[in-house]
């Protein structure tokens, strides 16, 4: 995909992560706040094709004996199909790896039905679903087979 690029987050672009992600979850958005402290824990980066936004990312350290990190890519509607997701989710599967990563897991809204396509065409496989307390729609945890 020419013209797309990467860049971390930082505190002028805490904004462009929070909205990509409240778009893609609006049953659990974020405040600026919940940001910055996933910001202190997590590796965060937007994603761009050419200069406008097409997507964030959530990158999750192992945490466990297993090695398991968290690999999550948000691309917003309008940027997907278009080779977007692919290219960023190689990236962060990069990075995961780099923190130690050797089991590598996302999770998606049931409702976003072309990231579940996205995760199961890129060799994911469901583990669990789980509703958070006070929502309706559940999410799904898959792991990279």
């Amino acid at each position: 995909m020419s013209g797309l690029h990467f860049e971390a987050v930082d505190d002028a672009t805490l904004e462009e992560w929070r909205h990509v992600h409240n778009v893609i979850i609006p049953a659990d958005p974020l405040s600026l706040e919940d940001v910055r402290e996933r910001q202190q824990r997590f590796h965060l980066e937007l994603g761009y094709a050419g200069d406008v936004l097409a997507g964030c990312s959530t990158v999750r350290p192992p945490t466990d004996d297993a090695g398991t990190a968290t690999v999550i890519v948000r691309v917003l509607p309008e940027h997907r199909r278009q080779g977007i997701g692919g290219e960023f989710f190689q990236r962060e599967l990069e990075h995961a790896r780099a923190m130690g990563g050797k089991v590598i897991e996302t999770v998606v809204l049931e409702s976003n039905q072309d990231g579940l396509r996205f995760a199961l065409s890129h060799g994911f496989v469901e583990i669990e679903r789980y509703v958070l307390p006070g929502h309706a729609v559940p999410f799904i945890d898959l792991r990279l087979t």
